[in-house]
């Protein structure tokens, strides 16, 4: 069983697999070629990937194996027909790339659509893995953009006042923001429009922001569902309200396959103190703020800092590469069956939860997305978009 890891294109740090995981890997059977200099953005070198026991070749020997495994979806050029190509293909958003495997014949496994709530998909969830860090990394951009100190400071010359900070949703990322925000010193007020949230969010030291009329909007996946117009109004102007006088705003707001949800309007930036920060996270996807510029740090008139950082795990590749490479050397190993790579039908991470079960989301399937040129029939949601 060959196994290939491609460079990623350009703007994208992380790589797919690192030399930590080669152990796992070669144990299953698996014989690793990397591409020439595929690890080096994230700090892993081809000396590494070597002396953990892979192959370092070309981009054509790395196409040509039967199982592909990266980030970014590689386009599908060099890609032999019935090859796996294991990425993160976001397929909602890029329909024309499912199509491509459908027409090329590629199996394509977006990893993407993990079934997140399925207890054996927790250690393959790289959108968790990557939330997390991306959480994190938020509120470090905004700590070093923001014009004054974090936590509280006593000092001769007089006391400084803690920061606040208002975190835009608490799922994965949202909880590691509020977390980090606290270990840093902030005073730390978080909103979710799921009602189970609160809880979550006062464990790790943030203060919840409670909306009139708010109900539980969580889908049986996980994700936040889609709101109407006037409650997304109220939460806007809620919480809003409460960050007017913040000194940090961290926007964490993802509909999964759709665009980001506007949080922040323009109106209440134009509210905001002077000096304020607000991180963006979704800048990718069009973005929280309305008057977020993907990728780019910008100021409006009235002085207020918008990061629209497009890619927060990649600003700290290394570590957001061992946990990729974690993820996906779980998922690729569990389908290893007597020597061979085996895309069965009877896997809940593959074709998602059976119809009877708490975690079935009704058009939607498991990772994989198209199998010899056609897209798999519990995908029934894309299916519509293509």
């Amino acid at each position: 069983m060959k196994l290939g890891v491609p460079m990623e294109p350009k703007g994208e740090t992380r790589v797919g697999i690192v030399p930590t995981s080669m152990k796992k890997l070669l144990k299953a059977g698996f014989e690793v070629v990397v591409e020439k200099g595929a690890g080096v953005a994230a700090n892993y070198h081809d000396s590494a990937y070597e002396d953990a026991g892979a192959t370092i070749g070309s981009r054509k020997e790395v196409l040509a194996c039967e199982n592909i495994v990266c980030i970014r979806f590689p386009g599908i050029e060099g890609i032999s027909k019935g090859a796996n190509l294991a990425c993160v293909s976001d397929p909602f958003r890029n329909p024309e790339n499912v199509k491509a495997c459908m027409d090329a014949g590629i199996t394509l496994l977006s990893m993407d659509m993990i079934p997140r709530r399925l207890s054996r998909a927790q250690s393959m969830d790289v959108n968790s893995s990557q939330d997390n860090l991306a959480g994190y990394k938020a509120v470090l951009l905004g700590a070093s953009h923001v014009p004054k100190g974090i936590p509280m400071m006593t000092t001769s010359a007089g006391t400084i006042r803690p920061a606040k900070v208002v975190i835009m949703g608490s799922g994965v990322a949202g909880l590691q923001a509020i977390a980090t925000a606290k270990r840093l010193g902030a005073v730390v007020y978080a909103s979710d429009v799921r009602k189970t949230a609160a809880e979550q969010i006062e464990s790790v030291g943030g203060r919840f922001i409670e909306v009139d009329g708010m109900d539980d909007f969580e889908d049986e996946s996980g994700y936040a569902k889609p709101l109407t117009p006037e409650f997304i109004q109220k939460v806007n102007d809620t919480v809003c309200g409460v960050a007017a006088d913040a000194d940090i705003i961290v926007t964490t707001a993802r509909i999964f396959g759709r665009p980001a949800p506007i949080t922040v309007p323009s109106s209440a930036v134009a509210n905001f103190k002077s000096g304020a920060v607000i991180v963006d996270m979704n800048a990718d996807v069009g973005g929280n703020c309305e008057d977020t510029v993907a990728g780019k740090v910008t100021t409006t008139s009235n002085g207020v800092i918008i990061v629209g950082t497009s890619n927060l795990p990649g600003t700290i590749a290394t570590t957001a590469s061992m946990l990729y490479s974690n993820n996906l050397t779980t998922f690729m190993t569990s389908l290893v069956d007597e020597g061979a790579v085996v895309i069965s039908e009877d896997d809940d991470i593959l074709v998602g939860a059976p119809e009877d079960s708490d975690f079935y989301v009704n058009g939607m399937g498991g990772v994989l997305i198209c199998k010899d040129g056609e897209i798999h029939p519990k995908q029934t949601r894309l299916g519509g978009v293509l």
